[in-house]
């Protein structure tokens, strides 16, 4: 059984043959496979964007996390019974992206994406290439390995390139998975201050419930002025914007202090500023960060066990394959965390679907 999106808002599932790994490729026994706010944005809801990466009709979901269960001929590190998160952009490996573990960023016609190019997790098996593997710790879940590659290595990389450390203040615009995932990393990082901004009720009580953020703002015209009253007049060392709002996105570069370095992560929209007055005059730096690396993806999971951290914590709603109808409608809505869909009966509560459909959480012991 396999999920597809058509668009127009709708999941399709039907039956899928059982792939055979050729050289180099594994196959995968699905465990779990999260849900992006990509794939709601530019699939679910209609498909976006043209050529080669346009979604192709594949197998949904870019967020698999699974354990071989058969490889083909010349495998060089991985073996049957591995637990592995996948690097959801298969590359070339030639080009000077992929030599740096970018394959996000490869253009070559080689370049596909699970999920999007080729088939993704969101089925019982899933066909990958080995080299786009890194093995999941034992003191992680699938659960947990799901959200590392996008989610959470998109997060850490931003992290990585502004330089978070216990000296900052931070501020993080955009409270849904991708900030709910900055806040967890920043705790984690011993980050002396974190300021959240949403508008998004249930999201808001997400921060706050599990003491992600020290204060947690609504977003308005005024969130300028409350950092700074939070801050002594300072302002953050350090802003990540995870919403793709131009007025977030604005709020995140005025309420960096001087010197202060900027992250935008979130997708989409636009940004307008005073260069002199916003960023020039206060030394201010942005970035902008795409995904990350596979290095960095695996140094993230070494890390997370270091961190007694789990990704896991931030997923609200959990569904059967047969329910992921219910999984994207929920994720569209916006008014939770992250959703997740699990294959195995441990990890999938038994009556999520009814539970869910009410508009409940899943009920499972962790949340």
């Amino acid at each position: 059984m396999a999920a597809y999106l058509p668009g127009n808002s709708t999941t399709e599932l039907k039956e899928a043959p059982v792939p055979e790994p050729g050289h180099g490729e594994v196959l995968l026994r699905m465990k779990a496979s999260t849900i992006c706010g990509s794939d709601i944005r530019a699939i679910y809801r209609e498909h976006l964007g043209k050529g080669p990466e346009a979604y192709q009709n594949k197998i949904a979901g870019h967020e698999p996390c699974g354990q071989i269960v058969k490889t083909g001929p010349g495998m060089k590190r991985f073996k049957v019974g591995d637990r592995v998160v996948v690097y959801h952009i298969s590359g070339c490996g030639l080009c000077n992206d992929c030599r740096r573990g970018y394959m996000i960023s490869c253009t070559s016609p080689l370049r596909a994406a699970y999920g999007w190019q080729r088939d993704g997790g969101m089925a019982d098996y899933c066909l990958v290439e080995e080299k786009d593997l890194c093995l999941l710790p034992d003191e992680l879940s699938y659960v947990d390995g799901a959200q590392v590659a996008c989610g959470f290595g998109t997060v850490y990389e931003g992290l990585e390139k502004i330089g978070v450390s216990g000296n900052d203040a931070v501020l993080i615009t955009g409270l849904g998975p991708v900030g709910l995932a900055a806040a967890m990393l920043c705790r984690a990082l011993g980050t002396a201050q974190i300021i959240g901004i949403d508008v998004v009720p249930e999201r808001m009580e997400i921060a706050t419930r599990m003491g992600l953020c020290d204060h947690v703002l609504t977003a308005g015209p005024d969130n300028v002025a409350q950092i700074m009253a939070l801050t002594g007049a300072r302002g953050v060392e350090r802003s990540v914007d995870c919403s793709g709002s131009a007025a977030a996105r604005l709020t995140a570069i005025q309420a960096a202090r001087k010197w202060g370095k900027i992250v935008f992560i979130g997708e989409g929209g636009s940004c307008e500023f005073q260069p002199s007055r916003d960023i020039i005059h206060d030394q201010k730096e942005i970035y902008g960060s795409w995904v990350t690396n596979i290095w960095r993806m695996e140094e993230l999971l070494e890390r997370l066990v270091r961190w007694k951290i789990h990704p896991e914590d931030l997923v609200t709603h959990r569904f059967p394959l047969g329910d992921v109808a219910l999984a994207y409608d929920l994720m569209d809505g916006g008014r939770c965390g992250k959703v997740a869909v699990c294959f195995d009966e441990e990890l999938a509560h038994e009556s999520s679907g009814a539970n869910l459909a009410a508009g409940h959480e899943c009920g499972c012991p962790n949340h």
